[in-house]
Formats: structure tokens, sequence, C-alpha cells
């Protein structure tokens, strides 16, 4: 069954974090030029511009075409159960995949649109039940198909090798070897029931946590630099940090800690119920521990990712000497942590409406062909993305959708350089998702997440790149170095602590040990020391970061941002060094969906992760920006 919500796998959340905030506020009508709200004021949905709205219609017209489909696919539940007993010959499993095809399809469009609709306002109660009517929907998808693996795999070697080269069973080839190598992982059909049973459970503290934290968690209001008071959201979070303040950074960051300190024990205790659940399912799956089970499914070995931590932990001196590079440029004694967005130009801000956005990122997109920028424009055109925060919208940025209509890329735009590139960023999810689709069935379309960031950065680094050659002014220039040594340090360097930090908790609960906040709040304090050097002030306060990480409930995904970034690096060089041959071969990685493991389709096209070295040349990249800064600086 390829669509699996309880994973989260058609779920393509925002790149750096930086880019991942919750936005949330009080309530104003657009005025007729600007159509969205100031910083201080937040519309309601129901002001929203239709212009500046996803069309989700282009999934389901309206909530009775989507309980027309609800029923059918309950019907369809029913139909699949005639199979138990039978999966012993071609036709009959033929039979069944494509009625399994059919409920997949109907669970994941009923569950997009749904959730999809509840992400508009989710203090909404009407799309609160839709979401949760669907995700019940998707477990007893799970349920009502949970035998057909257990049944196919319960036959002997020498049936299953016979299935593997019948004529009929061709389109099902590559999933029957897939069942075969998990086949030391499947359990017995009434085992198999169980889990598929407690689903919902295991959906509990990322649903959890998702409600406290972008629901009733609630800020005080700090002072911006006019002395305003302005109520802070995670929206408005990075803003503050970047301000040229550094007592209004100060008080910011403070106050978002200490907000998140005095839940320290409600979210610990989610955190570590997440963590308990990975454990659960990968004993009683049979794997060596959580990491190996997450990491299984892509068919990726574990010293991909212990891989990177140890080659990012070579580079750390880069990222100290960057970090001395920030101090001085601040010119400030010490540096703190509320320190690292700060703007290291002088009065130079980058103002860019969403208008403009649209248009510098078809113009980077160029070197990918005409074909490429037609869909991108017809993106922009046909009311994919919605684009503004409004009150009770999800935080962030991701691109989703169903196979069988476009994809959607939800935003929350503010007028910068960072909205630019979350821009680029989703939209390339999304042509990677409307390719993949295109060129690929139901079945296979599919990417992996170790593949979902590659498109991605790599229109970020196309962007960055048509930005650098265009500037002639020695601030800007400095400005989008600092940018794009910033997504560096955030996509690269932040994502494999988030990763370091994900293995070491798992392994201290795997041995036993209580995840407390404290221990929680310790571990990552180290990291954070590790990570930015001891030159720098790494403030205690920091210690509760984790608490506010939404990645950790979709655990060990993180890590695929810095790999991801890094196989994006090698795909921008070599399209830019050559043009049309390497423009076809990452196009042909786009259209290839999952329809291969990931490792190999990389590699097809160019680029070998099953080596530390795109990550190594990404740290090339990174010390060459370094000097760049350190000579401008001069």
């Amino acid at each position: 069954m390829r669509f699996i919500p309880l994973l989260l796998t058609s779920l393509l959340l925002s790149g750096p974090l930086m880019l991942s905030a919750v936005h949330a506020g009080g309530i104003a009508k657009p005025s007729q030029t600007s159509r969205r709200a100031p910083m201080n004021q937040v519309l309601k949905r129901s002001e929203v511009p239709a212009e500046n709205r996803w069309n989700l219609e282009d999934i389901f017209k309206d909530e009775q075409a989507w309980e027309k489909e609800y029923q059918a696919n309950k019907k369809a539940m029913k139909e699949v159960a005639k199979f138990q007993g039978k999966l012993n010959n071609a036709a009959d499993i033929k039979t069944c995949f494509d009625l399994e095809d059919q409920i997949s399809l109907q669970a994941e469009r009923l569950y997009v649109y749904a959730n999809m609709k509840h992400h508009e306002d989710m203090a909404d109660p009407t799309y609160q039940a839709l979401s949760d009517k669907s995700k019940k929907l998707s477990v007893e998808a799970n349920e009502a198909t949970s035998f057909i693996s257990p049944e196919i795999l319960s036959l002997s070697d020498e049936q299953l090798q016979k299935l593997v080269n019948d004529p009929e069973l061709a389109f099902y080839k590559r999933t029957l070897e897939e069942m075969i190598r998990q086949k030391q992982h499947v359990l017995s059909k009434g085992e198999e029931a169980l889990l598929a049973q407690v689903g919902n459970l295991a959906q509990a503290p990322s649903t959890i946590f998702g409600m406290l934290n972008n629901a009733d968690m609630k800020f005080p209001k700090v002072k911006n630099e006019k002395g305003e008071e302005v109520e802070l959201t995670h929206g408005r979070y990075i803003q503050f940090l970047e301000s040229r303040d550094r007592s209004v950074r100060k008080q910011a960051f403070e106050t978002m800690y200490a907000t998140y300190a005095k839940q320290k024990n409600t979210i610990a205790s989610t955190l570590a119920a997440n963590v308990t659940n990975n454990i659960f399912y990968s004993k009683v799956r049979k794997y060596p521990s959580a990491l190996e089970m997450s990491l299984f499914g892509d068919n990726i070995k574990k010293e991909v990712y212990t891989n990177l931590i140890d080659a990012v932990h070579e580079s750390l001196p880069l990222m100290h000497r960057y970090m001395e590079l920030r101090r001085k440029l601040l010119k400030v004694d010490e540096l703190h942590m509320y320190d690292l967005f700060a703007p290291l130009v002088d009065e130079f801000d980058m103002d860019i409406t969403y208008e403009q956005a649209k248009q510098t990122v078809k113009e980077s997109l160029k070197p990918l062909g005409e074909d490429y920028l037609k869909v991108l424009q017809e993106g922009f055109d046909n009311r994919w993305i919605d684009v503004y925060e409004n009150e009770g919208k999800r935080n962030g940025a991701y691109s989703w959708g169903a196979f069988g209509t476009h994809p959607f890329v939800l935003l929350n735009h503010k007028d910068n350089l960072n909205s630019m590139f979350t821009l680029t960023h989703e939209m390339g999810h999304a042509l990677h998702s409307y390719l993949s689709d295109a060129n690929q069935p139901y079945r296979y379309a599919q990417y992996t997440i170790f593949l979902a960031e590659v498109a991605s950065t790599l229109n970020e680094a196309l962007l960055m790149d048509y930005m650098l050659h265009k500037s002639t002014d020695k601030k800007e220039k400095m400005y989008l170095l600092t940018y794009y040594m910033d997504q560096f340090r955030t996509t690269v360097f932040r994502q494999t602590m988030f990763a370091e930090f994900e293995k070491i908790i798992h392994e201290k609960a795997e041995e036993g040990e209580a995840l407390t906040p404290q221990l929680l709040s310790k571990i990552y304090y180290d990291l954070n020391v590790l990570y930015y050097g001891k030159d720098m002030v790494v403030d205690q306060d920091i210690e509760m970061e984790w608490a506010r990480i939404p990645h950790f409930y979709n655990s060990f995904y993180v890590y695929k941002y810095a790999t991801g970034f890094s196989a994006a690096t090698s795909f921008a060089k070599q399209i830019l060094d050559e043009g049309a041959p390497a423009v076809d071969r990452y196009l042909g990685f786009l259209k290839s969906g999952g329809s291969d493991y990931s490792i190999n389709i990389l590699k097809r096209a160019g680029v070998d992760m099953s080596t530390p070295e795109p990550i190594k040349q990404a740290m090339s990249v990174f010390k060459e920006l370094l000097e760049q800064m350190e000579t401008l600086a001069k």
C-alpha cells in the first residue's frame, strides 16, 4: 500500500527550520493595495482573498463529493477482504493488488483534502472533525489490506520466485521483490492486523504536540524596535531575531524559550512517547534499532547516517570560524544564540513582494529548461499555492497533494528574502511530485523522503547562484553570501545536529534510560556547544529548543535535509557547468519517482550518496563562501 499517512510519507515539510514557523495572532482586514495584514495583525481565514488561497476544489468539489468517495473507500475495503486465503496464484494476486491501489489512492485523496482544509484554520472544529475522520479511515485502510503482505510471504521461496517471474505480475515485479526483501520484518496476518488497529495510538504524540504547539500555545507580547508591544508568535519569532536591535532579539529569544520551559514536562512526555513508539515497532518487527528500522524502507545503510555526522564533525572548525566572523561583523564582544539571524550588513534590507518573488524564482530556474518553467507557471497561475498567514493556519511551509491532481503548496509568506527561498524550495517539491506522477504509475510514483529534499534545495542553489551573479553591490553580495552561509548552517550543520540529537535520545531510551526534560535539555545544550564552539556564548535558554521542533515527531527525518542539500549542491554544479546533458540527467531523476531505490536513482543521475564525497563537496563550497565573506569583510 503506497499511502501510509501514519508515517507522513506524503507530507514534505519545508527545508531549513529557519523557514518553518507557526503563524498565528490578531485580526485585520487587508488593504486594497497590500491584500494582506501588517506584521502585528493577522487575517481571519474568511478575509483572505481567493487569489491568495489554494483551490482545494481541484481535489473535491465539496464535502458531499468527499463523503461519496469516503463511502466508496469503505466499500472497497469490504471487497478486498474477499481475497483473504486466496493469494496463492498470479490472477488473484494481481486483482487484489489492483484493488489495494484503488483503496490506497482513495484514502490518500481523502486524507490530503481533509488535512489541508484543517491546516487552513486549525481551530475550526468542522475540519478538525474531518481530519480525525480521515485519519481513522486511513487506519482502517491499513488494517483492511494488512493481510496481503504476510499472506503472500507465507508462500514458499520457490512459489515466491515463480510469482516474481510470472508475466501476469510483470507490473508488480518490483513490489514482490521488495516484499521478499522485507520478509524478515513482516509478522503473521493476525499480528499485522493488530498493529494496524493500534495505528491511532501511534499518531497520538504527533497529534498532541501539533495541537499544543499550533493551537494552544500562546506567547506574551514583546516590544519591537519602535517600543510597540506586539504578540510573539512562531511566525514572527525569526523576524524578531533578524532585528537590528539586539535588545529585541534577546527579549524574543528569552520569551520564546521561557514559554516552552513552562510546558517542558508535558512536551518531554510527548516526545518520549514518540520515541517509545519507534522502539516498540522496531522490536516487534525485529530491527536492531529504531534508527535502522527508519532507514530500512529506503534501503539505506546505517553508515550513510553516521558518515554524515562524522563528516560534519570534521568540518566543525569551519562553522566555528564562521561564528567568529559573524561576531566581528556584528561588532560585539560576545556572540550569543540570539545573534545567529542578526543582519550582518548595515542598513541593507531586501523587501521582496510575492509577485517579485515569483518572477525572480522563474528567472533563476531558466537553466532547467522551458518544460520545467511551463509547469512552474501553471502552478503560479492556477491557485496551487496558499500564500499568506491567517489566524489559526498551520505553521511553516510544505508541498503536498494526491496522485491524479496537481500538488499544492502552503506558505506563510513575508516580503523578504527568506520567503522567496521558501517559495522556490516548496515549488521544487511540487514539480518533483508533478513530474513523478506524470511519468510513473500510482504504485511507483511516490518518491522517498530521502530524495525529497534534493529537488527543493536544487531550486534554492540555482536561485542563489542567479542572485550572486546578478549582484554588483558589495553590501548586497555580502547579504546574499550571509544568507547562503546560513542555509548551510541551518540545513547541513543544524539538521545534522538535530539528527545526532535524535540518534542519542533513541539510544538512551533503548538502553532503558528515562527521557526526562532535564536529560533532553542537557543533551541538546551540549550538542549546541559542540556545533557552535566554545568561543560562542551558548545561552542556557537554548536547552529548551528541542521542545519546539515538530520534525522530531517524524523521527530520523531531518538528516535527509543535510544529505539532500549535499546532493543538490552537486546537481547544481553539474547543471551550471555542463548544461543540457546534466539537465537531462536531473529531469530523469525528477521523473523517476519511487521506481527504484533512492541511492540507485541518484547514482544514475550522477550523485553517489553511498559515499561521504557529496557531503565533503558541500563542505568545500561552504569553505569557499566563507573565504569570499572574509575577503569582503576586510
